[in-house]
């Protein structure tokens, strides 16, 4: 391997861990609200609704950069489904279980404050999302100490969680429906399947069918970040003998690094700067669906994943993760309320104004991810007290 590829191939691997990930987000964030708040704010605002083509450059980032995100993550589901920690229905009772209940909860919260105000009838899923990267992020920074099945228990429940968000997004967003198009996008996974069956493995069929999809899924009034799920649904996760690694496993090595230090990144700089000044911390004090939508995240995530998780234990459905206790789940639910990426995508595609319930986003977000530190390293220094 010569000197340049190795170096390429280093910085991918670096951005594969979590940490990274999490630190290049925050980055994002953190250039996007200072942008969206300096006197240089015009040309964010004017970079930001930029047409190329049929779509705005923040169009852009949600519908098309999001979907390589969502790529990844189904990759990584259909992989715990079948082969994975949630392939044992027993063993992923627990954390698909809490993630119901951590999406139950804080939709009825959001609900529940927000009622009667314009834009509740879709806004209450807002807070149902847990931001894979970065709850991971600030796991990988605080928990050295904690067992590993922790990190089992947090990946499994947010990727259930995000697939429950893929799926209210598809019933909830489909504003209009093409047929024709809709009819496109199943012959193309059809195809896709098909080719997977068979065993293809070149890009230059799979990259043409992968756009297809996308813009057709686009064009049938279903938002187009799905087409990256169904997609990823659909890939093989079963290495054949003759294979070093299995397409999906693939796939997600290839891809991950541009999910975390591209897409998400990118996404964020254009989804993330919203004002917070003042007068627009005013508004979100007055505002019931930003207040909801903080409860929801803050409060609500670890009431329905900590309660659904109880529940589950006492009526021995499940069994706590290996080597932890019910005071691990309240640290690690804590982090259900960083909310973030998928939280700040149903914001922009509920509500018509959505920079309020994007601030509040991003504090409950902030406000869950000090907690949450806070409690997990504490839990960390128990566990080290406890094998010493």
């Amino acid at each position: 391997m010569s000197r340049k590829k190795a170096v390429v191939a280093e910085f991918a691997r670096y951005l594969r861990t979590e940490t990274v990930g999490g630190t290049v987000l925050l980055a994002a964030t953190a250039v996007a609200l200072l942008w969206a708040n300096s006197p240089w704010s015009p040309a964010y605002f004017g970079l930001r609704d930029l047409h190329l083509g049929p779509l705005s450059v923040g169009d852009w980032a949600k519908d098309g950069l999001l979907a390589i995100f969502f790529f990844v993550a189904g990759l990584e589901l259909k992989r715990e489904l079948v082969v994975g920690e949630l392939s044992n229905f027993k063993a992923a009772v627990l954390p698909i279980v809490a993630a119901i209940g951590g999406m139950i909860v804080p939709a009825l919260v959001a609900l529940g404050i927000g009622w009667g105000q314009p834009g509740i009838e879709k806004a209450w899923a807002i807070p149902v999302a847990t931001d894979i990267a970065f709850a991971l992020g600030v796991l990988a920074l605080t928990a050295s100490g904690l067992p590993s099945s922790l990190r089992v228990f947090l990946l499994s429940l947010a990727v259930v969680d995000d697939l429950g968000a893929i799926v209210v997004i598809a019933i909830l967003f489909t504003a209009k429906f093409n047929l024709l198009a809709a009819g496109a996008v199943v012959v193309l996974l059809a195809l896709y399947w098909f080719l997977q069956h068979k065993r293809i493995t070149s890009a230059w069929v799979y990259v043409p069918i992968a756009l297809a999809t996308w813009w057709f899924m686009h064009e049938s009034g279903i938002h187009a970040t799905i087409a990256g799920v169904a997609l990823a649904l659909l890939t093989r996760v079963r290495r054949d003998p003759y294979e070093q690694e299995a397409p999906a496993v693939r796939l997600e090595h290839r891809l991950q690094p541009w999910s975390a230090g591209v897409a998400v990144p990118v996404f964020a700089l254009f989804a993330a700067g919203v004002p917070v000044g003042a007068e627009a911390l005013g508004k979100l004090v007055d505002d019931k669906i930003a207040i909801g939508v903080m409860v929801g995240l803050v409060v609500g995530k670890v009431i329905g994943i900590v309660g659904a998780s109880a529940l589950a234990v006492w009526f021995k459905a499940a069994v706590w993760p290996s080597g932890a206790g019910p005071r691990d789940i309240v640290a690690v639910a804590t982090l259900g309320g960083v909310g973030f990426t998928v939280s700040l995508l149903i914001a922009d595609l509920s509500l018509a104004e959505p920079e309020t319930a994007k601030a509040a986003v991003l504090i409950a977000s902030m406000i869950a991810s000090l907690l949450a530190a806070v409690l997990l390293i504490r839990r960390s220094r128990a566990h080290g007290t406890m094998s010493g």
